[in-house]
């Protein structure tokens, strides 16, 4: 067993045992790049050896940065976020930040509250999903001039920074692909709506495609399923029972897209042969599906990362111009849809 040390090692001590001043142990910690590899790795070693842990509140209440970002998510059940934060963690983290994750479940009032328990954290910025919040969440951030900025969503007039795509045109493209195949009778199967302006705009995206093409959004066809496999599978068994059916179907995401697939099979059909079935999203596994899943490819791994390179650089700059990133967007064909005959 390893010989204890003190619980009290300070950088004096650390700075003592690798032979360097404290500034520049502070320096190996705070701005890496400025040190010496060798000299870092003898840090390093004498932290490990010491047991030594930064008092970040400490430097919190001297005014300096706390190094930590808050990301604050609707859900962290389902693959849909996983990339985005993923690649996010990967890029605050090269800026020597660590990540806070919460989520509010949909709850644009437990988001406030959660906002509110990071800035007791003191974390130096946080990201949100979407460009929809409560006023006060809103309020509160303005007052505490803390960085923020948006992820998955995009607007040319957003009221703050934001890295994401046009979701209304993420619901045209999709609707789209199904019309220049020949559908015309499309079934909608998309999440509740209410503060969540990504599935509001591409259910709005996907009406308005459809309606200029003359494709009729009949409300029988009209489905609400959560982000599940197995809930959006009963919405749309329930919804094929009916009489007269949709040759297509076009889903909010693609975890209801797979809920739907398996719900079309529920009933004994064939995707596509009997019933073509879109997506919006090209997450992890909607290649490998098979049939490979026919979507709207959002680039979850850029996003993430620009978001995190500039959340970090608004920290570090303490800039205060809007930051305002459209991605780019790409209908990806594969085995679920096929053109009517």
């Amino acid at each position: 067993m390893p010989e204890k040390t003190k619980k009290n090692s300070d950088i004096v001590a650390v700075a003592k045992a690798a032979n360097v001043s404290p500034s520049t142990v502070s320096r190996a910690f705070n701005h890496p790049d400025l040190v010496n590899p060798a000299t870092r790795k003898r840090i390093n070693r004498a932290v490990e050896k010491l047991g030594y842990i930064r008092n970040r509140a400490a430097q919190a209440i001297h005014g300096r940065r706390n190094a930590t970002i808050g990301l604050i998510v609707p859900t962290i059940n389902h693959a849909i976020f996983a990339e985005v934060i993923q690649s996010f963690s990967d890029a605050i983290d090269r800026a020597g930040f660590t990540l806070l994750i919460a989520s509010h479940g949909y709850e644009l009032e437990r988001e406030y509250e959660t906002i509110r328990k990071l800035m007791e954290h003191r974390v130096d910025g946080i990201a949100l999903v979407g460009l929809e919040h409560s006023e006060a969440s809103f309020r509160l951030l303005a007052r505490q001039e803390t960085p923020c900025i948006a992820i998955w969503n995009y607007s040319a007039d957003a009221p703050m920074s934001c890295v994401g795509p046009d979701n209304r045109e993420a619901g045209r493209m999709a609707a789209r692909h199904l019309l220049e195949l020949g559908h015309r009778d499309i079934g909608l199967v998309f999440p509740r709506v209410e503060g969540n302006d990504r599935a509001r705009q591409r259910l709005e995206g996907a009406i308005e495609e459809m309606q200029a093409c003359g494709a009729p959004v009949r409300d029988e066809w009209r489905m609400e399923a959560p982000y599940s496999t197995t809930l959006a599978k009963q919405a749309v068994h329930g919804l094929l029972e009916g009489g007269v059916r949709p040759t297509a179907l076009l889903c909010g995401n693609d975890v209801i897209a797979q809920g739907a697939i398996y719900g079309v099979q529920s009933i004994g059909l064939d995707v596509p042969r009997d019933m073509s079935v879109m997506g919006i999203g090209d997450f992890n596994g909607s290649h490998d599906m098979e049939p490979g899943l026919s979507t709207v490819r959002i680039p979850a791994e850029d996003i993430g990362k620009i978001a995190g390179e500039r959340l970090t650089g608004l920290i570090a700059s303490e800039e205060e111009e809007i930051f305002r990133y459209c991605c780019e967007l790409e209908c990806i064909a594969r085995g679920t849809t096929r053109a009517l005959r």
